[in-house]
């Protein structure tokens, strides 16, 4: 029965704790935007290597290209 008398204000401690955070993060901003993050990962990043974008039209593996026939 003595422990309620640490749990009860510790408790209490710890609530305090989470809604002054929760305030703080609300304060700050955080919950202004909650719908870009979650669609963003959706969508694909356009490859920018300078190797993709200045239309290589070489194989990525030169050796087989050389041991292949040329067609004529």
């Amino acid at each position: 029965m003595d422990i309620i008398y640490v749990l009860v204000p510790l408790s209490i401690l710890l609530i305090a704790l989470a809604i002054t955070v929760l305030f703080w993060a609300i304060k700050n901003g955080q919950f202004e935007d909650m719908d870009s993050p979650a669609h963003k990962i959706l969508f694909d990043d356009e490859d920018t290597s300078p190797s993709k974008t200045q239309g290589n039209s070489q194989p990525e593996n030169s050796k087989d290209a050389a041991d292949k026939p040329a067609d004529k």
